[in-house]
This record gives C-alpha cells, sequence and structure tokens, in this order.
C-alpha cells in the first residue's frame, strides 16, 4: 500500500537528474485516449514536458493531485506543455482506474506505466523497499534539457497551479535572455536584470 501517511521507505538510487543535462531518451508504454501504445520520450522533444511520478493507481493523494492536473491541462496545452503522469502500475491498471475513478476518468494526458521501475529509477525517485515512486515532478525543455524538479514525501500532495507557475517561469527566462525571475513570479509581473547596479539593493 502507498506510504501516503508517513513519509515512507528511502528512495536508494544513487542520482537524481541535474539541472542543465540532456534526459535520456525512454521508450515508455502510456495508457492515453481509451488506447496504449509506446512512444519515446524524443519523440516530444520541441515542446515543453513535465513528468509528473506519483506512488500508485487506486489510492488516496494520487487522484487529488491527477484530478488538478486534469483540470488545469488545456492551460498547460496552451503553453505548448505537455503534461506525462509515471507510476509503476501497469498500463492496465491505468485503464482500469481511468474507467472506475470520477477524478481519473478526468485525466485525457498520457499515463506512462513503469512497472519495472526503470524510469523512476533514472530520475531518482524509486523507492527499492516498495516499488513505489515518489512525489517527483520533473520541467524539462524543448531540447530535452532538465530546468527544475522537486521531490515529496508521499504524504505530501502538490499544487498544480505552482507547477504552472514554475513552467511560464522557465519559459519566460528561456525567451529572455538576461531576465530572470524573482520569487512568486507570475506572466506579466516584473521581472529583474542581473547587474553590479542590484547588489545589495534588493
Amino acid at each position: 500500500m502507498c506510504n501516503e501517511y508517513y513519509p515512507g521507505g528511502e528512495a536508494t538510487t544513487n542520482h537524481l537528474p541535474i539541472i542543465g543535462r540532456e534526459i535520456a531518451d525512454f521508450e515508455v508504454e502510456l495508457f492515453h485516449n481509451e488506447k496504449i501504445e509506446k512512444t519515446h520520450l524524443s519523440h516530444y522533444r520541441g515542446q515543453w514536458m513535465v513528468l509528473f511520478f506519483y506512488p500508485a493507481d487506486f489510492t488516496f493523494v494520487c487522484p487529488t493531485e491527477l484530478e488538478e492536473l486534469a483540470d488545469m491541462y488545456p492551460k498547460f496545452q496552451e503553453i505548448k506543455t505537455e503534461i506525462f503522469s509515471v507510476s509503476t502500475d501497469t498500463v492496465f491498471a491505468h485503464k482500469a482506474w481511468h474507467d472506475g475513478s470520477p477524478a481519473i476518468k478526468k485525466v485525457n494526458y498520457p499515463m506512462i506505466a513503469d512497472p519495472t521501475g526503470d524510469l523512476c529509477r533514472e530520475f531518482g525517485v524509486y523507492i527499492d523497499d516498495e516499488g513505489l515512486a515518489l512525489r517527483g515532478t520533473f520541467i524539462i525543455d524543448p531540447d530535452g534539457v532538465l530546468q527544475a524538479y522537486e521531490v515529496h514525501a508521499n504524504n505530501i500532495g502538490r499544487s498544480a497551479e505552482e507547477l504552472l507557475r514554475k513552467v511560464q517561469a522557465a519559459q519566460f527566462v528561456r525567451e529572455h535572455g538576461g531576465e530572470v525571475c524573482p520569487a512568486k513570479w507570475k506572466p506579466g509581473s516584473k521581472t529583474l536584470t542581473p547587474g553590479l547596479d542590484l547588489v545589495g539593493k534588493i
């Protein structure tokens, strides 16, 4: 059972991906639009991607997160960002959950199945003694380069609104070289241009 009441087991992989490095390509199997298919992460080069790892289907915190992502999915699509949820369940479990849960029935982004745990291990979120993933969120740019990530204990849910803000900030600084986004930045807010004239004045 997913450890959603306490932090749970330790992720025993030796690394997390490094910011600024290109992620490895993986062939993945996924459930999407009532179909089961295989594809490669590299197929999505040219657009932003979010890998949204969660512990398990048919649990408690997980459907609240995936439902919120489903509700906000059109906003991610507007900024050319594809969402992938990832767990160590099979594609058949994803389909059964999608068919039976009112919350998960809303999900129309791809749901990656990682029953071997290989993708979870690659991103440093696999819990060896449970066969589950930690709540890890990874933002990848159109070049396949990791720009941001966060990893939670499994009893702490995430915010899709904050994830959207982070993707928007990552997109802004990619498109506006030399400018940086301060705390709580949102589209339309002021940015900063680092320089000696700002030292000690913020």
